[in-house]
């Protein structure tokens, strides 16, 4: 066998490697703009845009006013770049990937605005409420407890 043959194949073979582990895991593709980063992040965990439909990332981004009982206001034309990349990334956006059994309990015209309310969510923790009381996790929107790599799109435990 020849060097570049043999090259060729030891890369196939770890593509194939990483296709497969990424295939079993929970992985989004974690928030990539420096501005939706840094705006969002202000408060907590930017969320991979591929938990929620394009649709839900408008209406949350069209009420920053009362962001969950915050008051979240941005100037408009920061609204307006991360919502667009919030949509074009969200799990039905042209460059979203969403979680397949996550997306699937949204109905096809639903627009849900919490991603701790999906039935998806819920299954996976299903945990005694002195977990959520816990002073590390305090929220069940805090991924960073639980899941330290949540941040680089990794929500394996």
């Amino acid at each position: 066998m020849t060097r570049p043959v043999a090259v060729a194949l030891t890369l196939l073979l770890q593509v194939m490697a990483v296709m497969d582990a990424l295939a079993g895991s929970k992985y989004l593709p974690p928030v990539t703009d420096a501005l939706t980063r840094k705006a969002c992040g202000e408060c907590h965990m930017p969320f991979p845009p591929g938990f929620l439909p394009g649709r839900s990332w408008s209406a949350l981004m069209g009420g920053l006013d009362d962001h969950f009982g915050e008051d979240a206001a941005l100037p408009p034309e920061q609204a307006a770049q991360i919502e667009a990349y919030l949509v074009q990334n969200a799990s039905d956006g042209p460059n979203g990937r969403g979680l397949r059994d996550f997306m699937r309990w949204v109905a096809p015209a639903g627009t849900p605005q919490r991603i701790t309310e999906n039935p998806a969510f819920l299954r996976e923790h299903d945990f005694p409420d002195r977990v959520w009381r816990d002073p590390k996790v305090v929220t069940k929107s805090n991924c960073l407890a639980c899941h330290p790599r949540a941040d680089q799109g990794w929500f394996d435990d």
